[in-house]
């Protein structure tokens, strides 16, 4: 057993009351200003004010302790939404918008995600693993502990199993906690184009069944907006996903209203992502859903688009997550300090509901709130060092990151 101490730290961190944190709730954080944690095997034993901790323990119990020197200690990052997982980067692409072609053009001209499922489909298993690994531990040093990673640049059976076992294995060989999403409908292959719906057919009948019976994805998602997939389809998607026993994500109303904000509430999703287009309606919808809203700030950012109202979500009663959604075309960014940051100063979220929309409702949005999300008895030591005395460092920090040290289950890997 190993059982290590760190004290006189000051602790920031939501606490979990069972359920996302949404409206004032969501901008409650427990500060402990001379804090200690007490970890045996990775796992919180005790977490509170120094004194209480330290009242009544053993030395002979602690095989480590560690004196904080009162640094600033959060919650290892939760990171609900990447694309982590593909073969080349499109710095082109970044260029044509720059240049004023959209996004969608570019879909069309064959670029975008299709011009990454061809790249997916030139490249060995070990060239994808080794690119995506390398992008994951970029991300763990800018402290993200836990990451949720999409397949979607296959299109087709065989490579979307490989990228689900290319993204299993950054999971057994890098120290993150991954969670695994199958996204087959991320977009409409060119075969496809003029027959879409014997597209959703084969992701019903062939790919779900496959990709349940390779046991690897835990969610499935779908890009519901025009021009990729309608609401009618996106729902016999994910309708066919959920029997199977999938839980469900949904790309919804990047570009336009479409109504996928409706269908996520509709289905009772775990989670939306983007919503920069949504309706008032739809989001209100989805708060009395219990869906969360997963925001996604430097996709506007590199898209050089508004951003999703997340302070109007946030005081409409939906509860908000923040992720990086980092891929190689509209949103190049592995950083969850950058994300925290825009969501700060372009969202109007304040410090305290960016660091729960980073931590807690981001493991909410990928059903591990059980493991990680919050510094409390029973899950997992991981954590953050910051340099800095408060969170605020986080947003005030501009261009850089604020995160010294990162431990995982109470060891210390970046």
């Amino acid at each position: 057993m190993t059982v290590k101490l760190y004290r006189n730290a000051r602790i920031f961190t939501p606490l979990d009351p069972g359920h996302p944190l949404r409206g004032k709730e969501q901008g409650e954080i427990k500060e402990y200003s001379r804090g200690a944690i007490l970890a045996v095997n990775g796992l919180i034993e005790k977490i509170g004010d120094e004194k209480d901790i330290l009242g009544g323990l053993s030395a002979s119990y602690v095989n480590e302790e560690r004196d904080m020197e009162g640094v600033c200690v959060i919650p290892g990052f939760v990171d609900p939404h990447t694309h982590l997982c593909f073969a080349k980067r499109r710095e082109d692409e970044f260029k044509m918008r720059l240049d004023g072609l959209p996004y969608l053009e570019i879909l069309k001209r064959g670029g975008g995600i299709l011009s990454s499922v061809k790249a997916v489909q030139n490249a060995t298993e070990e060239q994808l693993f080794c690119n995506t690994k390398k992008l994951a531990m970029a991300a763990l040093e800018k402290g993200t502990t836990t990451v949720e990673i999409k397949s979607g640049y296959g299109l087709d059976l065989d490579l979307e199993l490989k990228m689900l076992s290319v993204i299993q294995r950054i999971s057994r060989e890098t120290p993150l906690d991954v969670v695994p999403t199958f996204m087959g409908a991320h977009a409409v292959p060119t075969e496809y184009k003029e027959r879409p719906d014997d597209f959703v057919d084969l992701i019903i009948n062939e790919m779900l069944p496959k990709v349940k019976d390779q046991g690897i994805a835990e969610f499935c998602d779908i890009f519901c907006e025009e021009g990729v997939f309608s609401v009618d389809q996106s729902r016999k998607i994910l309708k066919a996903a959920k029997a199977l026993g999938f839980e469900l994500k949904i790309h919804a109303d990047e570009v336009h209203d479409l109504g996928g904000a409706g269908l996520a509430a509709e289905l009772k999703v775990r989670s939306a992502e983007h919503l920069l287009a949504a309706s008032e309606e739809n989001l209100r919808a989805m708060g009395r859903a219990g869906s969360i809203a997963v925001l996604l700030p430097a996709t506007a950012y590199s898209l050089k688009k508004p951003y999703a109202r997340g302070r109007d979500m946030i005081d409409w009663e939906v509860p908000v997550a923040l992720a990086t959604d980092c891929n190689p075309g509209s949103c190049f960014c592995e950083s969850v300090p950058f994300i925290f940051g825009l969501g700060v100063m372009n969202m109007n979220m304040t410090i305290e509901e960016a660091l729960v929309a980073s931590t807690l409702n981001a493991a909410y949005a990928i059903n591990r709130q059980h493991k990680v999300g919050s510094l409390e008895p029973g899950k997992q030591a991981d954590f953050l060092l910051l340099d800095g005395e408060t969170p605020t460092t986080l947003a005030y920090h501009a261009g850089s990151t604020s995160v010294v040290e990162v431990h995982k289950l109470a060891e210390r890997v970046a």
